[in-house]
């Protein structure tokens, strides 16, 4: 009779490296870095199966800190290498850590892509509005006026909003998470591992030294109740301890915060979350203080086939190679440059 080995779990402590974590003391990558390794062994991950690719930035060691393997690739170019490793080995799990500079300045147009191709993969934004790593320059996420080395008059620019861009680009799962509610993220970053196709988490990451607070109007204790608003699919979309909510504003397709027991409001005026609806979730990612809760969860969720992913050994023929490379230089779309008599 032959034994069975069961199978092996891991638990977090199983996804952690052994090189040091070097990020800033307080550092809002640290409590992602432990959600993720959390979330991965709650999945049932294995570190052999599991795969990180990174650009450049402060997000981006994130590699070297996850007893997996991983690529610390050039900047923006995460989205392309890790769109490589899923068409080379559909078996592995891939994951993107890029940042706001990374993954929406030189990256966008990778980032834009691989959502719109729906490559079976999850992206972690870490949103900090500053580019970090090189000490602190505006970047496509701060917001007008933010006083940088690189704008020291304040940006002129209206700023690119992580979820929006994700849902204009065609993804189909599009969530947000804030760095330090480890309860939350781990929630999210399973979520994003159990959709099939493209997975868009933006995090909300605070950077201690450069953009210290900027998330402060609904990050901090003081106003969290009052300023975030915590979506779940088939749930009624609540906030302020479920005394206020959203609603369509009445004549228009705009969303109004109202007070539940003021002017006639009651429960059932209070919009349902629908994960599947685009256009609810455009109308989510939008909101922003200090008029508006900011939207958080997953604000779409809409599988569809992702990318066809055909095996390496079925789609490549590796002795077959040179002659069909030839082929393809000698097919008639070639020319050849003759040496002139009179040179």
């Amino acid at each position: 009779m032959t034994a069975v080995t069961p199978p092996v779990s891991f638990v977090p402590k199983d996804f952690a490296s052994d090189q040091e974590v070097r990020w800033c003391p307080g550092c809002g990558d640290y409590a992602i870095l432990k959600a993720t390794q959390k979330a991965l062994a709650e999945v049932g991950a294995t570190p052999d199966k599991t795969v990180f690719v990174s650009g450049i930035g402060c997000s981006s060691r994130f590699p070297y800190y996850l007893a997996t393997y991983g690529f610390h690739t050039i900047h923006g170019r995460a989205p392309a290498v890790a769109t490589g490793v899923k068409l080379a080995r559909p078996d592995l799990d891939v994951w993107i850590a890029t940042g706001d500079g990374d993954g929406l300045s030189i990256g966008g147009n990778h980032l834009l892509h691989v959502l719109r191709r729906n490559v079976d993969l999850q992206i972690l934004l870490f949103n900090n509005e500053i580019y970090g790593l090189t000490k602190g320059q505006y970047s496509p996420t701060s917001h007008r006026g933010t006083r940088s080395p690189s704008s020291p008059h304040g940006t002129q620019e209206e700023p690119v909003s992580p979820a929006q861009f994700a849902l204009g680009a065609g993804g189909r799962f599009v969530a947000r998470a804030i760095d330090t509610q480890q309860k939350q993220l781990v929630e999210i970053l399973k979520a994003a591992h159990a959709h099939r196709g493209t997975s868009f988490i933006e995090v909300f990451q605070n950077c201690v030294v450069y953009n210290d607070n900027v998330f402060a109007a609904f990050t901090e204790r003081a106003v969290a109740a009052e300023m975030q608003l915590w979506v779940t699919h088939g749930k009624p979309l609540l906030f302020a301890n479920g005394t206020r909510g959203l609603r369509l504003k009445p004549g228009t397709l705009m969303l109004e915060a109202v007070t539940i027991g003021e002017a006639g409001i009651t429960a059932a005026d209070i919009l349902i979350h629908d994960q599947t609806s685009k256009p609810l979730a455009l109308m989510l990612a939008a909101l922003q203080p200090p008029t508006m809760p900011v939207a958080l969860g997953v604000l779409y969720c809409s599988p569809t086939a992702s990318l066809p992913l055909a095996p390496a050994e079925t789609a490549i023929d590796p002795a077959a190679l040179p002659q069909q490379i030839d082929a393809a230089l000698h097919r008639g779309d070639t020319w050849t440059i003759e040496s002139r008599a009179d040179s």
